[in-house]
C-alpha cells in the first residue's frame, strides 16, 4: 500500500503539556503497565503450570484472554510512558497506522474470546452432561483460530480505508494515541462514509455482541434457579466475574465507537480506561473471585519458593 499524504508524522498532545503533570503520568502509567503485565502473565503461568486448570476449556480461554490483555496494553502503554518524557510527542504515519491496526486487531480477537467464554459457561451450566463432548480440545482450538481470523478481518477493513485517506495538515492529534475518530478530523476529504463504516464495524458490533452476551448470561442465571444452593453459588460467582469483565470491556468501546464522532473532554480518560485499566482489572477479577485460581497460584508460589531454597 502507498499513501500519498503530505503528512509523515503526527503530534500527540497527550493528557497534558504541563511538565509536572507529565511526571505524574509517567509514574502512574508505568505502575499500571508493570502491574498489568505481571498480573496477566502470572495468570498465564499459573494455568500452564497447573494440570487441573490447563485441561479445562474455561481456563484455556482465560489464559488466552490474559495473554491478549498483556499484548493489548503493550500496544498503547509503552508509547504513552515514553511520551511523558517529551514536550513534543510524535509518531510516524506508519507507526500510527500500525498502532490502530494492532489495537483493533487485538480488541476484535478479545470480543470473540469473551463470546467463546460465555458459550463455554452456557454449556457447562445448562448442559453439564454433554460438556466434555461439546467443549473438547478441537472446539477450543477452533474457537481460538476463529478469534484470530475475526480480529484480523475486523481490523484490516478499517486500516485499508484509513491508510488511503489524504492528510494534508494540520497533523496534531488531541489524544494520547492514534485512533480512528481523532485521526478522521485531520483528513482533508469528506469522511462521512468512513465514519458510518466505523460505527457499523466497531460500534454496532460492540452493541450487538454486548447485548447477546448479557442475554446469554441472563439465560444461564435463570437456568440455575433449579440447582442446589452450592451449584447456584458457584454459577453466580463464575458468571459474576465474566459479566464484570464483559461490562468493563464493552461499555467503553460502545462509548468510543457507537456514537457520532464528537469530541468530549473525557474521551482521553475513557481511552485510558479501555486500553490500560481494563487489562489490569481482568486478572484481578478472575483471581480474587476464583477459588481454584487462588489455590493454583499458591501452589505455584510454594513450588518456586521450594526451588529457590534448594538452590
Amino acid at each position: 500500500m502507498k499513501n500519498l499524504s503530505n503528512v509523515n508524522e503526527f503530534v500527540l498532545l497527550g493528557l497534558s503539556q504541563n511538565p509536572n503533570i507529565q511526571k505524574v503520568v509517567f509514574v502512574v502509567f508505568l505502575f499500571v503497565y508493570i502491574a498489568t503485565i505481571g498480573g496477566n502473565m502470572l495468570t498465564v503461568v499459573t494455568i500452564i503450570c497447573s494440570p487441573a486448570l490447563r485441561g479445562s476449556p474455561m481456563y484455556i480461554f482465560l489464559a488466552f484472554l490474559s495473554f491478549l490483555d498483556a499484548c493489548f496494553s503493550s500496544v498503547i502503554a509503552p508509547k504513552a510512558i515514553a511520551d511523558s518524557f517529551f514536550e513534543r510527542k510524535t509518531i510516524s504515519f506508519e507507526g500510527c497506522m500500525m498502532q490502530i491496526f494492532a489495537e483493533h486487531f487485538l480488541a476484535g480477537v478479545e470480543v470473540i474470546v469473551l463470546t467463546a467464554m460465555a458459550y463455554d459457561r452456557y454449556v457447562a451450566i445448562c448442559k453439564p452432561l454433554h460438556y466434555s463432548s461439546i467443549m473438547n480440545w478441537r472446539i477450543c482450538v477452533t474457537l481460538i483460530g476463529v478469534s484470530w481470523t475475526g480480529g484480523f478481518l475486523h481490523s484490516i477493513v478499517q486500516i485499508l480505508f484509513t491508510f488511503q485517506l489524504p492528510f494534508c495538515g494540520p497533523n496534531v492529534i488531541d489524544h494520547i494515541m492514534c485512533d480512528l475518530y481523532p485521526l478522521l478530523k485531520l483528513a482533508c476529504t469528506d469522511t462521512h462514509v468512513f465514519r458510518l463504516l466505523v460505527i457499523a464495524n466497531s460500534g454496532s458490533i460492540c452493541i450487538i455482541i454486548f447485548s447477546l452476551l448479557l442475554i446469554s448470561y441472563g439465560v444461564i442465571l435463570f437456568s440455575v434457579r433449579t440447582h442446589s444452593s452450592e451449584g447456584q453459588r458457584k454459577a453466580l460467582s463464575t458468571c459474576g466475574s465474566h459479566i464484570a469483565v464483559v461490562v468493563l470491556f464493552f461499555v467503553p468501546c460502545i462509548f468510543m465507537y457507537a456514537r457520532p464522532p464528537s469530541a468530549f473532554f473525557f474521551d482521553k480518560f475513557v481511552a485510558i480506561f479501555c486500553t490500560m485499566l481494563t487489562p489490569l482489572l481482568n486478572p484481578l477479577i478472575y483471581t480474587l473471585r476464583n477459588k481454584d485460581m487462588k489455590n493454583a497460584m499458591r501452589k505455584v508460589w510454594n513450588r518456586l519458593v521450594a526451588l529457590s531454597d534448594n538452590k
